[in-house]
């Protein structure tokens, strides 16, 4: 009898064991709104409720790889203040920082909640060592506002969402997905695009989708559901067509290379997070990006990575 029991649980076990080996790898993609004016200030408040709700594993953020020398190179001298400020940091710190990995990764292990300021000061200088602007901007928000995070609204997806995601969520790193090799490109397309559209009716029709755009969302914001409104499928379309030119009534050179640039971006985002995906062993992953590229990587990911189950934020 006792065998007839050892053989049955034994058989019970391995139905479930084969049953999550075989669980389909998950993909939440939130379009975020980046920063939001002070009037809808909580607007990432119900975003990040569903969030935690959705418990990922692995939280994916719009921050440039460490490792994506090519990227940088760019960012070193591009658009952004911030970025230009953390390479200048980074470059510097390389030279003089004695970065020790065991040290490194035994500070990681400690609980939020055990970490003081020297732990603080240690992994945000290592995180500058290492290129990783990500969680620099976490670890450096954790200093400034502890474990609980900020009481007040920061007004942007990092300090209202992700970071207080990754400390509800115990998670003491967030992954680097985003890709800007060719951002100077785009940028020039967007312009050459804007002056050739001036007589050809293309900047009407831009005109015209982006009021429609920011008209749907008064009512919405008014009553804390921005997010859940630009997350709706035609709110992310209307911001993919004005982002890569799809709203153009004469397609020109320079709406043709802007929209080429944006969909390459959108293609190696997308290769970098189902690279960690793949790579990973978590069923629960969950990509915190900007609304224009949603719809983008989601054609990436079903043309390209099919085995993975990818569902935008109000489809889930």
């Amino acid at each position: 009898m006792k065998t007839q029991i050892t053989f049955i649980a034994a058989f019970i076990l391995s139905i479930f064991i084969t049953s999550a080996q075989n669980k389909q790898q998950e993909i939440i993609i939130i379009g975020t709104m980046h920063t939001v004016p002070k009037i809808v200030k909580n607007s990432y408040k119900p975003m990040l409720r569903f969030a935690k709700k959705y418990k990922p594993e692995a939280i994916y953020v719009e921050s440039p790889m460490a490792n994506d020398s090519i990227s940088w190179e760019y960012l070193k001298d591009g658009w952004s203040t911030g970025y230009k400020r953390f390479y200048k940091l980074s470059d510097s710190l390389k030279k003089t920082f004695d970065f020790n990995e065991a040290k490194f990764n035994s500070l990681l292990n400690k609980e939020f909640v055990d970490m003081n300021q020297q732990d603080l000061d240690y992994l945000i200088n290592s995180f500058i060592y290492k290129r990783d602007n990500g969680n620099y901007e976490l670890y450096s928000y954790i200093k400034k506002y502890g474990v609980q995070g900020a009481k007040k609204p920061t007004r942007h997806e990092d300090g209202d969402l992700t970071y207080k995601l990754a400390l509800a969520m115990n998670q003491k790193l967030v992954i680097n997905v985003d890709d800007q090799q060719t951002n100077k490109e785009y940028h020039i397309g967007w312009d050459k695009c804007n002056k050739e559209g001036v007589s050809n009716g293309n900047n009407k029709a831009n005109n015209v989708l982006n009021k429609k755009n920011y008209n749907s969302a008064i009512l919405p914001a008014i009553f804390r559901g921005l997010g859940k409104h630009t997350n709706k499928r035609k709110s992310l379309q209307q911001l993919h067509d004005m982002a890569s030119f799809s709203y153009v009534v004469t397609d020109t050179e320079g709406c043709k290379e802007g929209r080429k640039y944006f969909d390459e971006r959108n293609m190696r985002i997308a290769k970098n997070i189902a690279a960690q995906v793949l790579n990973s062993d978590k069923q629960k992953h969950m990509v915190i990006i900007g609304a224009a590229h949603v719809i983008g990587l989601e054609k990436e990911f079903k043309e390209k990575y099919p085995n993975l189950k990818v569902v935008l934020m109000n489809e889930y």
